[in-house]
């Protein structure tokens, strides 16, 4: 176990935060731990067990395990940052879509989980960020073993793109600090000056959004994955961010990692 030395800070309109739902901690802890160099310290207990995952002493991601009688699947599952999780979670009934827990309040402020119309999940996260204000507690430059890139994959990403960007007021905000655009056959956006999420036609997929963990070599975390008991399910292959794998887990959770090009 680490000490926490740095906790993550709820960034308005964007990713910043992800959490895995996994049968058994222990596996995961197996997995993810050897694989992205984690170590992990306990979170709040309030709905079971959790896990934070830390990279040099930062907090990267949570980790839950699933009631026994539960059906569903193991997988990631990406927050964004809001002001108010009660009118978000409005906006999203508002809006076609589903929400499927909370808002509730726990340590770090308040949650919600939530679907969108097309049936990709998702959480939302009502929290301090630091400094106050709008766009307020930027996003870090990934770490090695930290989320880089969040991507929703789906079949309509402008439909998308427009029901998140009125849950999550992406029009209203500082232009100079947040910034939605195309580039490369996705809609991106954009940070404090860096790409930090993307919505991306995707068919052959059923929707949901993608972690992309931070690697120092693709090809070797892949080979690594398989000996932890995990597969690879496409890749490594160069993209327009870096050269990109897309994993399982030993549970079947799944995920990917980013490195660079090669």
């Amino acid at each position: 176990m680490v000490e926490r030395t740095a906790t993550v800070r709820c960034v308005p309109a964007v990713p910043c935060w992800v959490g895995l739902t996994a049968r058994s901690l222990a596996a995961a802890q197996d997995f993810y731990g050897p694989l992205l160099g984690w170590e992990f310290t306990p979170g709040p207990d309030r709905w079971g067990r959790y896990l934070r995952a830390v990279v040099d002493g930062v907090e990267v991601a949570g980790l839950s395990e699933l009631a026994t009688d539960w059906e569903r699947p193991v997988a990631w599952t990406t927050y964004f940052g809001i002001e108010s999780a009660d009118r978000a979670a409005d906006g999203v009934r508002e809006r076609g879509g589903t929400l499927a827990v909370g808002p509730l309040a726990f340590d770090a402020g308040r949650v919600a989980l939530a679907a969108d119309p097309f049936g990709a999940t998702f959480g939302i996260w009502e929290g301090d960020a630091q400094g106050g204000g709008d766009g307020a507690g930027t996003p870090r430059p990934a770490l090695p073993g930290a989320p880089a890139w969040i991507e929703l994959r789906t079949a309509d990403p402008f439909a998308a793109a427009l029901f998140y960007g009125e849950v999550f007021r992406w029009d209203g905000r500082d232009p100079a600090r947040f910034e939605v655009r195309y580039e490369h056959e996705r809609v991106v956006l954009r940070s404090e000056d860096r790409s930090v999420a993307a919505l991306r036609a995707a068919k052959d997929l059923a929707p949901h959004w993608e972690v992309f963990f931070a690697v120092a070599d693709t090809d070797g975390a892949a080979r690594r994955a398989a000996r932890l008991g995990g597969r690879v399910l496409d890749g490594p292959a160069d993209s327009p961010y870096g050269r990109v794998a897309r994993l399982a887990d030993a549970e079947g959770g799944h995920f990917s990692v980013l490195g660079p090009a090669i």
